[in-house]
């Protein structure tokens, strides 16, 4: 069967579901917090925050404190992240004078949410990577990747298939496979990632922008931390799912009104990685980053002297971020930078 405009390459399906200019489920609303469809960690406690302006002053200070560094947050979502940072940052006022800080992103209408949140805060809005300027760069991609559109090929009889989408009459919407060139693919990813899998999933956007980071970090000094759901078995699973007021949607129906995700596999990172002449400092759960890093103990300061109801709710908000049947382990923590910089904190056993 010969391919022709009904059907659309799964990766291409998502990215028009998410970020079509005007029906695109991140281009129209707010998909954030209780009233909204899904829920990030730093809508969950304060404390969350608090630890990644912790940890990324450290790194700094293990660059030697350069007078200009850049922090740029991937996708700020409604900007709760990056507010409760740079206030966390007004107590390093070294830090704070040598930082520039920039947030990327793509929605106009969540760009708007954000500049209404940070009102005050000296923030640079970029639309491309390459806006920034050349300083020490710090990205911070919390539920970022997740977000991006992935392609999916089956082996089926011995035989590579990839997935796309058919678009019927009547606005129906099926899932069809098509015979894929497994080399090819694996010519443009840089390793061969068919490799012992009977299913692939990989975003190439994630990958596009891995490589544009990959050259920033690489020509100064720098890292990215990626925060985000995921597992770390080098066997390839189908995670392709679809969020819609917190409970689980239709793929094929939630076009622009569901949230459509997958979740990361750590290992298939670690490979770009090293593809991209990269430096893993090393993949945790977040469980263990934010304990290694000290977030119970800010927790007791911040309870202190409190009633009994908010001191309550303070540990209930770090129970969601730790416990390992919530967020804690489902989320893991990478730290990528140059082959020059050793950085392990976060990383270390507690």
């Amino acid at each position: 069967m010969s391919l022709n405009k009904n059907f659309l390459s799964l990766d291409k399906f998502i990215h028009q579901a998410l970020y079509s200019p005007k029906t695109g489920f991140y281009m129209k609303k707010n998909p954030f917090g209780n009233k909204g469809d899904f829920i990030t960690s730093p809508l969950i406690s304060v404390l969350f925050s608090e630890m990644l302006s912790v940890w990324t002053v450290a790194f700094w200070q293990n660059l030697k404190c350069p007078k200009n560094i850049n922090l740029i947050e991937l996708g700020a979502g409604n900007g709760q992240m990056m507010y409760d940072m740079l206030n966390s940052f007004k107590s390093f006022p070294e830090f704070n004078k040598s930082c520039k800080f920039y947030i990327f992103e793509t929605s106009p209408h969540l760009k708007k949410i954000q500049k209404e949140r940070l009102k005050g805060f000296n923030v640079i809005w970029i639309k491309n990577l390459n806006e920034i300027k050349k300083n020490y760069n710090i990205f911070i991609a919390n539920e970022f990747f997740d977000a991006l559109p992935i392609k999916q090929f089956f082996k089926i009889n011995k035989k590579w298939m990839e997935r796309f989408v058919v678009l019927e009459k009547n606005n129906k919407k099926k899932f069809i496979n098509f015979d894929s060139n497994i080399k090819k693919v694996e010519k443009k990813i840089g390793f061969k990632i068919s490799k012992n899998q009977k299913i692939i999933e990989y975003s190439p956007l994630s990958l596009e922008y891995l490589k544009i980071i990959s050259k920033k970090i690489n020509k100064t000094k720098g890292g990215l931390l990626i925060i985000d759901y995921g597992y770390l078995e080098n066997s390839m699973k189908d995670t392709l799912m679809a969020i819609k007021k917190h409970n689980n949607s239709n793929v094929l129906n939630a076009f622009g009104n569901s949230d459509i995700t997958h979740k990361l596999n750590f290992n298939i990172f670690k490979k770009f990685t090293k593809n991209l002449k990269l430096k893993c400092q090393g993949i945790t759960t977040q469980k263990k980053f934010l304990t290694t890093l000290g977030i119970s103990q800010r927790a007791e300061i911040l309870s202190k002297n409190l009633p009994f109801s908010k001191k309550a709710d303070i540990y209930y908000r770090l129970n969601r971020l730790i416990n390992k049947n919530q967020m804690g382990d489902l989320f893991k923590v990478m730290l990528i930078t140059n082959q020059k910089i050793n950085f392990k904190a976060g990383f270390e056993i507690a």
